[in-house]
Parts: C-alpha cells; structure tokens; sequence
C-alpha cells in the first residue's frame, strides 16, 4: 500500500475540469486557465489523496472514477478551507456555495457506485478536515486526508476507527494516530 501523498496534477484532476466545463452553468465560468495554456493559470502545489484513494484494491476496475470524484471533494474541501487549485473565486459566500456543489458531485459519483462505506469515510473526512481547520490544526487537516484516503482506497482498520475517535475529541495524540493508522 502506497501512502505518499500525490501532486495534484494528474489526469484526475483533468478529467475534474474537463466535467466542470461540461457541465456548464456558474461553476464552468469560475474555472481558472489552465496552466498549460497562454492564460495564466499557475501549476498547483497542492498534494491530493485522490490518486492515494484510487490505488487501493477497493478501487479495482474503477479507479478513474474513485480519483475523480475524490478530486471533486478534495477541491471542495480546499475552497472551503486552503486555495482551490480549478477554481478562481473571489467571493467568500461564492467559495462556500462552489464548494458545498463539489462535495455534493463526489459524494452523488460515489453513492452512484454503491461504495457507501466510502461515502461514510469522506463523510467523516470532510468532518474532521473542517473541525481540524477550526481548531487551527492544518497539519492533522491533512493527515486527516491522507488517511480518509487510504480508508476509502484500501478500507478502514481499527487503528483508523480509533485514530477518528481521537481527532473528532480533539484530542492531542490524533495527528500521530491519523499518520499511523494504516
């Protein structure tokens, strides 16, 4: 099992625009250039969990799918929270509606599959990423979803279960428990 974070500049990611754009309506005319054309769009820094998620067994035979749609939820996560890496929204009010609208697209991708015990653990990690930035606690934030990620790709452990406990407590031990729960 791989556990390193990935680069946000994969297919996935692609494919998260391509369907943006596809769909047309607000969200396409929020989408910033792409990095790869003359519009100025800037090369993300930020590290998914999608590509994380799709390597799992859990993910067989779909994994495009498991890294788009774990890519829409993650962006929602980052306009909530950190800077989106598709998305040029200006308004704060804006950001939280773009990204209640990318939650509810991965989270309707995922139930479309059945995997309700992967909707249960980005359920949780949605959860827990927002109390973890309320408290101010970035790092356990992104612990949080690297190991939801690992949950949803390979499935969860009791050490995750436990590890979940401890973070929604605010519990102190939770960033270590969240690295370790593999």
């Amino acid at each position: 099992m791989s556990t390193r974070p990935v680069r946000a500049n994969g297919e996935g990611l692609q494919r998260l625009r391509a369907l943006l754009d596809e769909q047309g309506g607000l969200i396409a005319t929020l989408l910033a250039p792409s990095p790869d054309t003359n519009g100025g769009g800037h090369a993300c820094t930020h590290e998914s969990p999608a590509a994380l998620a799709a390597e799992g067994p859990r993910a067989q035979g779909r994994r495009e799918e498991y890294e788009l749609l774990v890519e829409a939820i993650y962006e929602g996560y980052l306009l909530h929270y950190d800077s989106p890496r598709l998305l040029h929204v200006p308004e704060a009010d804006l950001r939280l509606l773009a990204g209640d609208q990318l939650y509810a697209i991965g989270l309707a991708r995922l139930v479309g599959l059945g995997d309700t015990i992967a909707v249960a653990e980005l359920a949780d990690t949605i959860t827990l990423g927002a109390l973890a930035n309320g408290a101010g606690r970035r790092p356990l934030a992104d612990a949080v979803w690297q190991a939801g990620a690992r949950a949803v790709g390979w499935g969860s452990s009791e050490a995750h279960t436990r590890a979940k406990a401890l973070a929604f407590a605010g519990h102190w031990e939770a960033i270590e428990a969240m690295r370790t729960s593999v």
